[in-house]
């Protein structure tokens, strides 16, 4: 492939997106660059405060809990006070809890504050995906969604290569940096992105009228959109086991943490390499296939880590459902927007939103249970029948599903002679009226 070509493709992947996606992208990616908290609070706990691996669980699982609470509140104040403020509100509550946590010594408080940083970052995260949706048109949405989830991922593994030794120095300092760098999206919102609420207008596969309100009990009867939530759920389980799963099978089998390391570093290396590529590739594809195939090809990812004896091998496994995640979460993230009504897309991000925040609590649980009772080889055996029980339902479900100009490529053909003196004659017709 020639430079010239790659330059094209690469022009083709960020041209046409409006300014505005351009700066909430931004701001995600500053977002992550400063993701400490969740990287290295259990050491923090551990190593530098000396508590104990039970109490450290018990923090982690009230961060989680905050985290599952806030998605439904952040979609209900997207919907009720606009995107924007929420955005605002979400971020500087974070920035402030978590400088405040770095300064915490009491367990008692440090357990009161991670519930407060989990409700707190998690907020923001159902007024960036509607947002995202209102902005962006859908014949583009597939392509936004993935570039964001290149730019999580990029600031990711950046931020857990750079706080690594920030945390040798300084973990308060960890905390203080986290707390600037959220402070710093919260001033590039209030800055540089207006509010993109919609004034009412029903989404294309609701029946709704404008002046309808929408609520969560609304979003929960909806059948079709809560079985996808479902299906989010258990896809978010899969995934989940690569860093709640594996790191505890690979220490069963004799490795090292830098052993677990080397090979989760795999899914991070492949989304920044692939993630844009790969959405160019299917962007334009039909996702109820794309769907169905992510979700038996990341189950089947992670049972093949049962016959899994070496680095190589783990790391070829992490490959397999890598790609599955690849494909899985942009396409996820427009059906969401598709099934959602556009003055509702608050609640049904934040309800979307909940199902990942769900299974980080449930995943632990889990993979600890069918290892202590069953073995790793039963955990990864579960995780292939997941996925394809999760493909299944996706089969089932969209059976009929419209589809939207976000799957259908827009002609690329100049208009004939003929048609532009159609066109023409059309307008002055237009004008003589």
């Amino acid at each position: 492939m020639s430079i010239a070509t790659l330059r094209r493709a690469a022009k083709e992947t960020v041209s046409g997106l409006p300014p505005a996606f351009w700066w909430l992208w931004t701001s995600t990616l500053v977002n992550r660059l400063g993701g400490f908290v969740a990287t290295f609070m259990a050491l923090y706990l551990t190593l530098e405060q000396g508590h104990s691996a039970s109490y450290a669980g018990l923090v982690a699982a009230l961060h989680g809990l905050g985290g599952v609470i806030s998605s439904l509140g952040g979609g209900v104040m997207a919907d009720r006070l606009g995107r924007r403020p929420t955005l605002l509100i979400a971020q500087l509550s974070t920035a402030v809890s978590v400088a405040v946590l770095g300064l915490m010594h009491h367990p008692a408080a440090i357990a009161a504050m991670a519930f407060v940083v989990g409700a707190a970052s998690n907020a923001s995260r159902p007024a960036v995906q509607a947002m995202m949706a209102d902005i962006v048109p859908p014949e583009d949405r597939v392509r936004a969604f993935s570039l964001n989830y290149w730019a999580i991922n990029l600031g990711f593994a950046v931020s857990s290569a750079g706080a690594g030794f920030i945390a040798e120095y300084s973990y308060l300092a960890g905390f203080l940096g986290e707390a600037a760098l959220t402070l710093v999206c919260a001033i590039v919102v209030f800055l540089k992105i207006p509010e993109s609420r919609p004034d009412g207008t029903a989404g294309p596969l609701s029946a709704r009228k404008p002046d309808e309100e929408i609520g969560l009990r609304d979003v929960l009867r909806d059948g079709r959109f809560m079985g996808v939530v479902g299906l989010s759920f258990l896809i978010a389980l899969i995934f989940q086991q690569g860093y709640v799963g594996l790191p505890v099978a690979m220490g069963a089998d004799g490795f090292s943490s830098s052993d677990y390391g080397i090979a989760i570093a795999v899914n991070g290396v492949l989304i920044v390499a692939l993630q844009i590529p790969v959405t160019r590739f299917i962007q334009y594809r039909d996702p109820r296939k794309l769907l169905i195939v992510s979700a038996v090809v990341a189950g089947y990812g992670f049972g093949l880590t049962a016959f899994a004896d070496s680095i190589a091998v783990y790391a070829l496994t992490v490959c397999v459902w890598t790609l599955a995640e690849i494909v899985n979460s942009p396409v996820q993230s427009g059906l969401v927007v598709l099934l959602s009504p556009v003055h509702g897309r608050g609640r049904y991000q934040g309800v979307s939103t909940m199902s990942w925040a769900v299974a980080a609590l449930v995943a632990p649980l889990m993979s600890g249970w069918v290892i202590d009772r069953y073995g790793a080889e039963w955990l990864w055996g579960a995780c292939a029948v997941i996925g394809m029980v999760a493909g299944l339902g996706y089969w089932v479900l969209m059976r009929g599903l419209p589809r939207e100009p976000m799957v259908e490529k827009p002609s690329m053909e100049k208009p004939s002679v003929k048609e532009k003196e159609k066109e023409k004659e059309a307008g002055a017709a237009e004008v003589v009226a």
